[in-house]
């Protein structure tokens, strides 16, 4: 039997491929926690700073057994590994549980595996390999990660982590698509997430690249101009010397703009 549990949108658990629907708030906090420390103590204390963070019940250390049981019973995990299943079991130590999954059972481990490989083939100059990993890679996702969780401090902190990874891979697929020319396949991507992040200098430089070499040099100017209203209204700053440098590029019409990638002009992620 294959335990596999998705965080990469609404918390999804199967075992052999069948739905398993576990709806109690707090034991899904404390699978998902010890699912992201799969195959290492989770410390009680971190369980209980996660799931009561305005103080424990006195009852808490049975309350704590007791979310334990329950997903032992539900997940038809032993308190031990099996001969038959030797990276799965749900167990106690001292001051502790670990939950033991095989290293395909995460999708968010697939994820960042996959999120990395495709980064060190766009360093490699492999941008069309890059490019389908890190589409692979994105693909997994399927809403914000933990979309149905109430996550507590040390889920937030991992939810983010995962969120600015994703945000990551995002830019390393646009910079892979760009490099193979796929300006206009990346355009309303790009409008779309300089829209929700408008200081962002690395994507609103990367939007006025892809315009102007879909032959937009008008377009590409004015996006630098709302580029700089956004940085001086919301930060009180003027836009980096590298955008800047990129806006009197167009300007010129300069012949780097054409090579990829232009790292005198475009800003940094």
């Amino acid at each position: 039997m294959a335990l596999t549990i998705d965080l990469l949108g609404p918390l999804e658990i199967y075992r052999d491929g069948v739905p398993i629907v576990l709806t109690a708030p707090k034991p899904r906090r404390v699978l998902v926690l010890l699912a992201i420390s799969a195959n290492s103590i989770v410390r009680n204390d971190q369980i209980i700073d996660e799931l009561w963070e305005q103080g424990p019940p006195a009852s808490v250390a049975t309350t704590l057994q007791t979310y334990v049981y329950q997903l032992r019973k539900y997940l038809r995990l032993p308190a031990k590994p099996s001969h038959a299943n030797p990276a799965e079991s749900l167990r106690t130590f001292s001051g502790g549980y670990m939950l033991s999954l095989g290293s395909e059972a995460l999708d968010s481990h697939r994820f960042e595996q996959l999120a990395r490989r495709g980064r060190l083939q766009l360093e490699a100059g492999a941008a069309e390999s890059a490019a389908q990993t890190l589409r692979d890679a994105l693909d997994m996702w399927h809403g914000p990660a933990l979309a149905d969780v109430t996550p507590g401090p040390v889920l937030r902190v991992e939810m983010l982590r995962l969120e600015e990874i994703r945000r990551i891979t995002i830019e390393a697929r646009i910079d892979a698509e760009l490099q193979l020319g796929h300006h206009h396949q990346v355009l309303s991507e790009l409008i779309e997430l300089v829209a929700k992040q408008p200081t962002h200098e690395g994507l609103q430089g990367r939007l006025m690249l892809a315009l102007y070499r879909v032959g937009l040099r008008c377009n590409a100017l004015r996006a630098y101009q709302q580029a700089r209203r956004s940085l001086v209204e919301e930060l009180g700053v003027e836009p980096s010397a590298e955008l800047q440098r990129l806006h009197q590029a167009i300007l010129g019409s300069e012949q780097l703009l054409d090579a990829w990638p232009p790292r005198s002009v475009l800003p940094a992620s």
